[in-house]
């Protein structure tokens, strides 16, 4: 199907009929009759002499040949375009943000890989994330680093490279030494609020209790909950552990249970088998389905069709001119 891009072009098309209607034809200015006697001849004949005009008359070819020219270029600025077929485009409906706990005991050497190699936590966590996101294509992904402070260090987006390139930048005390989980929910909440999205998913990676936030993660929970995202709650590190460290499962379990979301605990990274399975189960909402036609410009097409008239027309003209010239020199 073909469709014009600026259709109101096509109003240019009788300018040439409104400019021979109503501007006047160039003249110039010459002498026709030159003699001596002149004005004696005027005075016996009785006649004044005034200005004249000739005005050169085109003939149908020529009008043919303006015509047809101007209607192809008009043609062109008017920009046709070829439309496809319609094309169903969908876009997923999920925002996922992953919050990771830089507090100053994710520095400890426990978290066991898949190889059986001994890492630091946050070693751990960057390497399970990295395989993560991989898994995810068609969720848009932000992240979220955490500390004494929350800040956004990857706002959604679909550009994994880009995720994995902040994460791996991210160390530990970047955020300050200590574990403000309330904090880092309301974080992720005031962004989720700037998104779209139908489904919302928090994925909340730490490994110790809350050390004092503004507001509680039992509160900041709630919070969420009334903007239906569900978190998931993964901890790392040893559940003996005490002091900043101990890990608050009780706390933990109850943002799962007030978002509907998991708690998970992981010491090595087979742990995170059951987190994966979760999230795959987790369909992504789909928008209404959108289509899009894509379209092939063809302004050129007319402009060819112009050059090659006018080369045709003017080869014409010359052979006419030609053989006109061949006629009078044989007579």
């Amino acid at each position: 199907m073909i469709s014009f891009a600026w259709p109101w072009a096509l109003l240019l098309l009788p300018l040439p009929l409104l400019v021979h209607w109503l501007v006047p034809a160039h003249t110039t200015t010459q002498t026709v009759v030159q003699a001596p006697f002149f004005t004696r001849l005027a005075r016996l004949s009785r006649q004044r002499p005034g200005e004249g005009a000739v005005v050169l008359t085109r003939q149908w070819p020529q009008w043919l040949q303006v015509g047809i020219l101007w209607l192809l270029v008009v043609l062109a600025c008017a920009r046709p375009q070829w439309l496809g077929e319609p094309v169903p485009v969908e876009s997923s409906g999920r925002d996922m943000m992953l919050a990771v706990d830089l507090s100053g005991s994710m520095d400890t050497e426990d978290f066991i890989d898949a190889s059986g190699k001994t890492l630091r936590r946050i070693d751990g966590v960057k390497k399970v994330l990295a395989d993560f996101v991989s898994r995810r294509e068609g969720d848009r992904l932000g992240l979220l680093v955490f500390g004494s402070s929350p800040f956004v260090q990857a706002p959604f987006s679909a550009d994994t490279a880009v995720f994995l390139r902040l994460l791996s930048e991210s160390e530990v005390g970047m955020a300050g030494p200590k574990t403000m989980l309330g904090d880092a929910i309301g974080k992720a909440v005031q962004h989720f609020d700037s998104a779209d999205a139908q489904q919302r998913t928090l994925i909340l990676l730490t490994d110790g209790n809350d050390s004092g936030s503004r507001v509680p993660p039992g509160e900041a929970a709630r919070i969420a909950a009334s903007k239906d995202i569900v978190i998931h709650v993964v901890a790392v590190g040893d559940p003996a552990a005490a002091g900043e460290e101990a890990l608050d499962v009780d706390a933990m379990r109850a943002i799962t249970d007030a978002t509907g979301g998991q708690y998970f605990h992981a010491l090595k990274g087979a742990d995170l088998a059951p987190v994966y399975q979760r999230l795959d189960a987790l369909e992504p909402a789909q928008f209404a389905q959108e289509y899009y036609r894509p379209r092939t410009e063809l302004y050129y097409l007319p402009l060819l069709v112009a050059a090659l008239a006018a080369l045709l027309f003017q080869s014409l003209q010359a052979l006419l001119s030609l053989r006109k010239t061949g006629s009078i020199k044989n007579a």
